[in-house]
């Protein structure tokens, strides 16, 4: 993906869903914080939801920014994550590298990686699912509903299976 010139995220998103013919619509509603609570407004279930999560990984000489996506019923297991990198640990990014690196605040960042240091990671069960993924679009009051397939050919994440095990 391109980096974004301007700090508009969702206009740049929607323009390049429209450019990439995707199938997609955009839904306002109240900003909201909590995954199950923006959901229950979008009218679609949990698991659809694509949480995005601005990761650092580090250690084996190995320091990489991830833009890392999974279902929002889900947890993430972020030692999964660095092993994956060849790293020793990942941690979450700060809210000045979230800022620098996606310019959208927590809970608003779609799964696209705008930026050219933020690898786009995505838990392959997130597509599995459901024909349709739901995700913040950059802002908190706006959500973008799109096809699964058009997502995974627009924004070409390397899928990579780093949620927690039910077993644990």
């Amino acid at each position: 993906m391109s980096e974004i010139s301007s700090r508009d995220v969702h206009q740049h998103l929607v323009s390049l869903l429209d450019s990439q013919q995707a199938r997609f619509r955009v839904m306002e509603h109240e900003a909201m914080g909590k995954c199950e609570a923006v959901s229950e407004i979008r009218g679609t279930e949990l698991g659809q939801g694509a949480k995005a999560l601005v990761c650092k990984v580090k250690g084996n000489g190995v320091k990489q920014h991830v833009l890392a996506i999974l279902a929002a019923d889900q947890q993430a297991d972020l030692s999964l994550l660095a092993a994956h990198l060849g790293g020793l640990k990942a941690s979450l990014a700060s809210p000045a590298e979230v800022d620098e690196l996606t310019a959208c605040v927590f809970g608003a960042i779609p799964p696209f990686s705008f930026h050219p240091s933020l690898k786009l990671i995505a838990d392959p069960l997130l597509f599995e699912r459901y024909d349709e993924i739901a995700f913040n679009a950059g802002l908190l009051e706006k959500s973008i509903i799109m096809d699964t397939q058009d997502y995974l050919r627009i924004a070409q994440p390397e899928l990579v299976a780093f949620r927690r095990s039910n077993d644990a």
